[in-house]
């Protein structure tokens, strides 16, 4: 096997990539796509046909329904919860109802998060802990309360970027505290 498994965890794909982790208690459904180097930790749940990226880094207890595409190098923290219906009821389901959510490179999501059905969450964009997202995430956009609203803009390190540099006419350039540059476009201040 190119991948580890936990003996208490119920893997019933075939797709997951070399060097990933497979903690105890996880359950992952037919379909799954699972990068490599991938770290999937204690009591997670997978559903079918959600895609993980690589070096995905998913922490105890997360719950992620089909519809979900995760990208390379996203950090999920504890408890977060992915939803797929926007208005779930117990007496009706179809595949129908499901409506996508994406999760792109570099972002990171805090511990106890939702993210309702039909968002897009940024490149390095990051998701404070307990934060509802309802509403797209701009990339390396910093979001956090129920509702999630955006609060500034996040470094590839994860700091809060504060010093501009420069303001041009259609974006803002800022210098985070570890050196490096990131252009912001205006566009996604709103």
């Amino acid at each position: 096997m190119k991948y580890y498994k936990h003996p208490t965890a119920i893997v019933e794909t075939d797709e997951i990539g070399e060097g990933t982790r497979i903690w105890h208690f996880v359950h992952i459904r037919e379909g799954a796509k699972i990068g490599r180097n991938c770290n999937i930790g204690k009591g997670v749940y997978i559903d079918k046909d959600v895609e993980i990226g690589n070096n995905v880094k998913i922490q105890n207890f997360v719950s992620i329904y089909k519809g979900v595409r995760i990208e390379d190098d996203v950090f999920i923290g504890p408890s977060v919860t992915f939803t797929n219906d926007l208005y779930p009821r117990a007496f009706i389901w179809s595949e129908e109802r499901i409506i996508p959510t994406v999760v792109k490179r570099g972002a990171s999501i805090g511990a106890n998060s939702t993210i309702i059905c039909g968002v897009t969450i940024g490149e390095y964009a990051m998701v404070g802990a307990g934060s509802v997202v309802t509403r797209d995430v701009p990339p390396f956009g910093l979001v956090y309360g129920v509702p999630a609203r955006l609060r500034g803009f996040v470094c590839y390190c994860g700091k809060k970027l504060e010093k501009v540099v420069e303001e041009g006419e259609r974006d803002i350039t800022y210098e985070c505290s570890c050196g490096r540059i990131v252009r912001i476009k205006k566009e996604w201040f709103e």
